[in-house]
Formats: C-alpha cells, structure tokens, sequence
C-alpha cells in the first residue's frame, strides 16, 4: 500500500514536471536562446567568455520561457478551443493557473537576475521590453487583426541585437542590421503557420493573415514580398564589413531557396504550399546566422 502511494505521488510529480517544462515551449525558448548567443558571438568575432556565453543563453531560454507561459495563462480558454493547443497543461488542468504565474515569475526574476550578473542594465531592460511586448501586446492583438504580426515581429528579432548589445554594451548599425533581417524574417515566417494553422486560429478568433485575412493570392503575394526582401538584406552583413564573402554567397543561397517556395503557394494556394514555407523558414534562419558566425571566425 506504501509503494503504491510513493508511486501515485511520483507520477503526479512528473505529471507536475512536465507541465512546467511545457510551459517554457522549449523548442521555441531554445531557438531564441540560440540567437541571443548568436549575436553575442558575432559581435566578439568568435572569441567569447564562455561563461557569460552560457549565463546569456540560460538568461535568454528563461525569458523566452516566462514570455511563452504569460502567453499561455492569458489565452488558456482560447486554447481549449483550438485543436494544437487543447493539450497545453493550463487547459487540460494539469497546472493550476496559480501554479503556471509562481513558475512563470520565478522564471522572469531569475533571468532578469543572470542578465544583470552577466551583460549590461541596456541588455535587461530590452529584454524586459521584448517580454512585455510579446506577452502583453502582441497576444492580446491576435485578436484584433494582422498588426499583430507587425507588433510581433519586434521581440522576434530582439534576440540577436540583444546578444549583440551584452557583448557591446551599445546599439550599432552592426546590430540593427542583424535585428532588420530577423524582422523580416518574422513575416513569411509568421504568415506562413497562419496559413497553415488557419481554421485552428478561426475558432479563437485570431486574425493573423494580411489582407483581410484570407488564404488567397493577395496574400500569398505579400509572403513573397517580403520573403524577397530577404535577399539583398543577407548581404548587408557583408556590405558593412561584418561578415565576408562566404557567408553572402550561403545566405543569398538560401534566400532565393526561401524565395523559390513562395510561388508555389500563390500558384496552388495549398496547405502543403504553406507548410513548405514554414519548414522552409525554421531552415533558413539557423542556416544564416551560423555561415554569418563562422565566417566572422574564420
């Protein structure tokens, strides 16, 4: 009868572990830890202070992770209604709410913490802003309409210009450069999961997609437009002195790749279209940002 207790409780207390791990949406918080650490790097040319590499990282995961989980307290009754979300532990009762803002500020303190230990008062206090932006006004706008998406974008990008400014200590046009191609970036990259994730979204009334919000060729225009754009940005790092010639040659490379994939959609308009896209943009951005960083080293 013991053994079983223990047991029962064990796995009410992973069922608890779970949850919180899922509240960080690890791949995403990985993702913009990985950029934060990008942009570290490149603006110390490789040669970095691993410590305060990794303090930056864990700092990075966690406010991405406090960021996703305020996200998820706000919309836990719009995420009942929507298929790919149904399953979050807020909706599924598997974290109290309660639960989910003690995690969530202990989460928030500790990377506010780790950021002011190892980077600059600049870097926090933009960090802190990138949080309030994506939780508090890109969530609720969601609702309301594509601007969302424009609004969305800023703490998107956010991530390497702030690894840039823990190493620098200051806003450059280096950094700004970096930032505007990860700000565009966010725009056929965010589209292209509205396209796809469309009829979900419909049911929380979400209203992502441009152009009234339609999965038509308006639209499909506009993800080309600015998947284009990207083009002759991924040679402005090297136009500037950032990076060399190496990294142009791949990320123009895989800008036209990314490119390429959007007349599919505007041809066929068809979900697996948009699916290419999407996965197309989860390649392209990693692809980029390492051949900028090796390069910067070499």
């Amino acid at each position: 009868m013991g053994s079983q207790v223990i047991d029962s409780n064990l796995v009410l207390v992973l069922a608890k572990v779970k949850g919180f791990v899922e509240l960080l949406k690890v791949r995403l918080s990985m993702l913009v830890a990985f950029s934060c650490a990008f942009g570290y790097a490149l603006a110390n040319s490789g040669r970095v202070n691993f410590e305060s590499l990794l303090m930056l990282y864990i700092g990075g995961f966690l406010l991405s992770g406090a960021s996703s989980s305020i996200n998820q307290i706000i919309e836990k009754d719009l995420d009942k209604v929507m298929t790919r979300t149904m399953n979050r532990p807020l909706p599924t009762n598997r974290l109290s709410i309660n639960e989910a803002i003690i995690f969530t500020i202990v989460c928030l303190l500790s990377s506010a913490v780790i950021l002011w230990l190892y980077t600059n008062p600049l870097t926090v206090v933009l960090s802190l802003v990138s949080m309030v932006l994506y939780s508090f006004v890109y969530t609720p706008l969601k609702r309301v309409g594509p601007i969302a998406v424009f609004v969305g974008a800023i703490p998107g990008a956010l991530p390497p210009l702030l690894g840039w400014i823990a190493a620098t200590g200051s806003v450059s046009h280096e950094a700004m450069i970096i930032f505007g191609i990860q700000f565009i970036w966010q725009f056929p990259h965010f589209w292209a999961i509205a396209w796809v994730a469309d009829d979900d979204y419909k049911k929380a009334g979400f209203k992502l997609l441009p152009s009234g919000g339609g999965k038509d060729i308006n639209t499909a225009i506009q993800i080309m437009i600015y998947t284009m754009f990207l083009i002759p940005l991924g040679l402005l790092p090297a136009k500037f002195g950032i990076t060399g010639i190496n990294s142009a040659i791949i990320a123009t490379i895989c800008g036209i790749a990314f490119f390429a994939q959007t007349f599919s959609l505007m041809k066929t308009g068809s979900r697996k279209s948009a699916l290419r896209i999407m996965f197309g943009s989860f390649l392209y951005l990693p692809i980029v940002q390492i051949a900028y960083l090796m390069d910067k080293i070499n």
